[in-house]
């Protein structure tokens, strides 16, 4: 077996079965499990694979509530605010942009007096200069990993 693609074949194999065994790793790649093992841990050690963890459906758990709120702040406040949001247990995903906002951040919660109440909260930060926050009606594709694309 030639190790060519190895890292990315590995890669696509744990986004489909992220618990799989090592050993049904190398029967599905055709390898052996040590060098299984081994490209694990140079994935793990080189950043590539940061964690394992399962994918929750917040709405089965009645977070049914997201919001995207945009955020334009004061320059030099940025470092805060973003750490500020990423504190916050319910803010899923905070982006530094380039646009008319500098934040965005996306937030799931139980219902919409929860996420009023964690919104005027943020917005009590004087370094916060407008906010736009928005529903989300419908979550067509969310938290969506892809394959890696594999030369032939």
């Amino acid at each position: 077996m030639t190790y060519e693609n190895l890292d990315a074949k590995l890669v696509n194999a744990l986004l489909g079965d992220g618990r799989a065994s090592l050993r049904s790793l190398a029967e599905d790649l055709d390898v052996s499990v040590t060098t299984v093992s081994n490209h694990l841990s140079a994935l793990e050690d080189d950043g590539v694979i940061h964690g394992y963890t399962p994918k929750i459906d917040y709405d089965a758990l009645d977070y049914d509530v997201t919001a995207v709120i945009q955020l334009k702040v004061e320059g030099n406040a940025l470092p805060d605010i973003t750490e500020t949001l990423k504190e916050h247990k319910q803010m899923i995903s905070v982006y530094e942009v380039t646009g008319d906002y500098d934040v965005i951040a996306v937030g799931k919660f139980t219902d919409t007096d929860g996420m009023n109440d964690q919104i005027k909260a943020l917005l009590t930060d004087p370094d916060i200069k407008e906010s736009n926050t928005s529903v989300v009606l419908n979550a067509v594709s969310e938290n969506e990993q892809f394959e890696l694309e594999i030369e032939e």
